[in-house]
């Protein structure tokens, strides 16, 4: 696992990880077909560069707070087969596969990191991370529901 010195190294870690997320979510968008999933999978990179620019703030000294609320979680992404990211066109539903199974990845190591922590100020702010992740995640799952297993 790794290992951080300090808060700082922890928030460089996670504006890393934010920022290689939009660039997925981008590449996704550049794999649709159709211009309404390209969008959607657009407005996702923009979602994660705002992550990116909350824990700048951070960075730079701004408060935060971890939310005592719980987030669903649906478990879809649990009995899914893997996607193969390196195909030119993915389908929608191939896409929202990648997208519940990376942030299901992201929220564990976020948790793994807290339970790892040493020191409260980490320790909630990988709690916090983790929280993110878990809201992507449902939101995704609930975008699935909605839009492939109700087909089906």
């Amino acid at each position: 696992m790794k290992e951080f010195n300090s808060l700082e190294d922890i928030l460089d870690f996670a504006i890393n990880e934010e920022q290689m997320a939009a660039d997925f979510y981008t590449e996704l968008a550049g794999k649709m077909k159709h211009q309404e999933m390209k969008d959607t999978f657009e407005q996702y990179a923009l979602e994660e560069i705002g992550h990116r620019s909350k824990l700048e703030a951070i960075k730079n000294g701004k408060k935060y707070q971890v939310s005592e609320a719980k987030i669903a979680d649906l478990k879809i992404a649990d009995y899914l087969l893997d996607v193969d990211v390196d195909k030119t066109n993915i389908t929608y539903q191939e896409a929202l596969i990648l997208a519940m199974k990376k942030e299901k990845i992201a929220f564990r190591l976020y948790n793994d990191l807290a339970s790892a922590a040493t020191d409260e100020p980490s320790k909630k702010l990988f709690l916090m991370l983790a929280q993110e992740e878990a809201k992507h995640k449902l939101r995704f799952e609930v975008e699935y529901d909605n839009n492939i297993l109700t087909e089906n």
